[in-house]
């Protein structure tokens, strides 16, 4: 047993110094852990490696899941008309041909008013339509309560002090109606033109109507007559007068041409009869009411649905 031992302990002893002969602790080897090869290395082949799912973070990217809201009230992933199914866990309905071209502006302007005539929604005509659209006859609904309300006639140019004659309400390209739940201050929808701000002094609109009229300096020059410039003190009185202001009483002393000037032009239907010939006297809007005496939206968790005259559904949203 002794021997053996002894035999052993040599055979370590030589390992060593063979080791020490070449190099021993100071080969670089020494320090290294163990390694292993890179998969290409494990007989030459490629190495699989598992896809990463792109969550989008940080790259402006976003996921939107089935029925979600993008802010605005609608619902992500609809421009294929026929892929949108529900808006807030709403049943969104069978798409209206007209569906893209016609579309609501996805606010309620006075949402949860008491005033119905505060309560309004505007929808809009895309440039691209390629057509009109009658809009008389489509509903526009609520389907938190159930509440819905036909777009009636209007008048495209009305005229003051008389009954006007309604025709269906018609939108060219490009063009859009606010629609008020309440009742129109003359009687009628409208279309806004070149000379609606005169109703401005009278009526209560909401929103209010432009004060487009044309300034009153310039009527004097176009339709006073001949002899305008001879009549200082009439163009120093006009000079002063704001836009879209009718002139009841002219001033005392004014020439009876300065006051027959006044009185046929500076108001709302001479203005009309002085312009509905020029190529830009018709609007880009449409002023249209619904005729309600109680709001048509709740002020919150509301889903509005517009609707064409066969019951399908143009445009939808959320709020």
């Amino acid at each position: 047993m002794q021997h053996d031992a002894w035999f052993f302990v040599g055979i370590f002893a030589f390992i060593f110094l063979i080791w020490i002969a070449t190099g021993g602790p100071s080969r670089p080897i020494s320090f290294s852990g163990p390694t292993l090869a890179q998969p290409q290395e494990l007989g030459g082949g490629t190495y699989l490696s598992f896809p990463r799912a792109n969550f989008g973070f940080g790259t402006g990217s976003e996921i939107h899941l089935p029925g979600s809201s993008d802010g605005d009230g609608s619902v992500s992933g609809t421009s294929n008309t026929q892929t949108q199914t529900s808006v807030s866990g709403v049943a969104f309905g069978s798409p209206s041909p007209y569906r893209g071209s016609v579309s609501l502006y996805h606010y309620v302007s006075g949402a949860g008013s008491a005033d119905p005539n505060n309560e309004s929604i505007t929808i809009s005509v895309n440039q691209n339509a390629g057509t009109v659209i009658d809009l008389t006859g489509w509903t526009i609904k609520s389907e938190s309560s159930g509440n819905a309300s036909i777009i009636p006639k209007g008048t495209e140019t009305p005229m003051s002090g008389v009954v006007n004659e309604v025709q269906d309400i018609v939108l060219s390209p490009g063009t859009s109606a606010d629609v008020s739940s309440g009742r129109s201050p003359i009687g009628a929808s409208f279309r806004e033109n070149k000379c609606i701000g005169y109703f401005n002094q009278y009526q209560k609109f909401s929103p209010a109507l432009p004060l487009n009229c044309p300034a009153p300096e310039d009527e004097i020059i176009s339709v006073y007559g001949d002899n305008y410039i001879r009549d200082a003190a009439c163009i120093s009185y006009v000079n002063n007068l704001p836009r879209c202001q009718t002139q009841l009483t002219p001033p005392v002393g004014a020439s009876s041409a300065c006051q027959q000037f006044l009185v046929t032009y500076l108001n709302y239907n001479g203005c009309v009869d002085a312009h509905k010939n020029d190529t830009d006297f018709q609007g880009d809007t449409w002023r249209i009411y619904l005729g309600r005496t109680t709001p048509l939206f709740r002020s919150k968790n509301e889903v509005v649905k517009l609707l064409d005259r066969d019951g399908k559904t143009v445009d939808a949203f959320s709020y």
